[in-house]
């Protein structure tokens, strides 16, 4: 406490319960001071001290989170403390964005906010300061977390805070800040926030139920625009050159008409005569390819289950397409009907519980009438109770000639554990185990429809 005085710092400095927003507002002269805090440059004689306090004020904020319950509040002051330090590290600096990730908020609006600093824990307070509004949110799939684009250190800051949101929205008190419509506003879907509504959702009703799902369905749409970009060059099937092409004005190559008959060109009256025309081939593959994407809907895989969801309803959109989806733990559950709506298909799942994939099996085989035509995308983390069943039941579809894709993560990171026996199991059967960015599964589903 001396040695901040005698910098000339405020008190509210050593304060976990008082966010940089609140601290900034209070005293806007730190704005800058913040802003730039580990930017390159030398430092003056005793600015050290100064800038190694307001560090030491990040650190304080964003990794003291401590125990116990935390209010909306709280974790939109968190979110904003982030921004800070992601800011601070260069990340929110070099796409020219401010703390927070609040998009196209003017970079530099170090005005004064609207914050409160009552509470304790991960601190309080909110407000419209330098962060634009609460955090966006470190969750995967969130698009726009920090470390996006940033090299592996930028994707391991991210990993880190991704963890520690996910701690603080399971000890948020979720059923009252969802009964308060203006609380509820607040919030900023994220992966972490949309799995605890999944997994409290049957205690949740009224005003409470329709504020959990307008948030679910927020983040759905949010995902599948950027997964709908992802997909929208998908092939929709294959030209049948067994097919000869039909003679028809808009069929008709011009390009490879002239090329073919530039030996026919007379120099003396320079006239190409043409004496044969050639057309494009245009008939496509008329049977729908099948893609039978079963889910692993244990707490583990919500990430790849919310991903491979919502990338299952775009693929179904698609001509000759035909999409199947199955939902299982120790029990499996046809959801196909729903595959058009991945919003109605998270609120008919149940998170956690064991899982049994020959449950899965037992609905998936009678699904593949030609195998040559079906493709079945397996998400899970494979750490099943009876794997030699289900290893032997997919060798069954491989060796039929169905195409086999096994999913083990598709979120930002890719740090999902997975059954070492199966990954290798599977990697000998010529079916490796997809790990990672979605984009893989996508090039991968693309090349299957070409």
């Amino acid at each position: 406490m001396a040695v901040v005085g005698d910098l000339g710092l405020p008190a509210a400095l050593l304060d976990p319960s008082v966010s940089v927003d609140t601290l900034v507002q209070r005293f806007p002269e730190l704005a800058d001071g913040f802003r730039n805090l580990l930017a390159p440059g030398e430092d003056a004689p005793g600015d050290e001290v100064r800038r190694a306090a307001l560090v030491s004020k990040l650190l304080l904020n964003v990794f003291g989170t401590g125990t116990g319950d935390v209010t909306a509040t709280q974790l939109a002051a968190w979110q904003q403390d982030a921004g800070w330090l992601t800011q601070a590290l260069g990340a929110c600096g070099a796409q020219g964005g401010t703390p927070g990730g609040a998009p196209g908020a003017a970079a530099g609006s170090g005005g004064p906010g609207t914050g409160s600093d009552t509470g304790s824990g991960t601190g309080a307070g909110s407000g419209t300061g330098p962060g634009g509004g609460p955090g966006a949110g470190y969750g995967a799939g969130a698009g726009h977390g920090p470390g996006t684009g940033y090299g592996e250190s930028g994707r391991e800051l991210s990993g880190v805070l991704a963890d520690l949101e996910a701690d603080l929205v399971r000890r948020m008190r979720l059923r009252e800040v969802l009964a308060d419509p203006a609380l509820a506003r607040r919030l900023t879907p994220s992966m972490s926030l949309v799995e605890q509504l999944l997994r409290d959702k049957a205690n949740l009703s009224g005003v409470a139920l329709a504020n959990a799902k307008a948030l679910i369905r927020r983040f759905v749409d949010e995902v599948a625009e950027v997964l709908r970009t992802q997909v929208a060059k998908a092939s929709a099937g294959v030209i049948d050159r067994s097919i000869p092409p039909k003679r028809v004005f808009r069929n008709l190559d011009v390009e490879r008409t002239i090329w073919k008959n530039l030996v026919n060109y007379n120099p003396e009256d320079q006239r190409l005569y043409v004496d044969r025309l050639y057309y494009r081939r245009t008939a496509k593959r008329t049977t729908p390819a099948r893609m039978i994407v079963v889910v692993d809907q244990s707490g583990s895989m919500v990430d790849a289950m919310v991903n491979c969801t919502i990338l299952a309803s775009i693929f179904a959109g698609l001509p000759k397409v035909d999409v199947h989806l199955i939902a299982y733990d120790t029990r499996a559950l046809d959801l196909t009907p729903w595959v058009h709506d991945p919003f109605e298909v998270l609120l008919r799942t149940q998170l956690g519980g064991g899982t049994d994939g020959t449950a899965a099996l037992a609905l998936a085989q009678p699904k593949v009438a030609d195998p040559r035509n079906t493709v079945v995308v397996w998400i899970s983390d494979f750490y099943e109770w009876n794997c030699d069943a289900v290893f032997a039941g997919m060798e069954a579809l491989h060796r039929s000639g169905v195409r086999i894709i096994p999913v083990g993560s598709v979120n930002s990171g890719g740090q999902q554990s997975v059954n070492p026996w199966f990954r290798q199991k599977l990697k000998n059967l010529g079916t490796p185990v997809i790990s990672g960015h979605i984009r893989k599964l996508v090039l991968e589903l693309k090349n299957f429809l070409a």
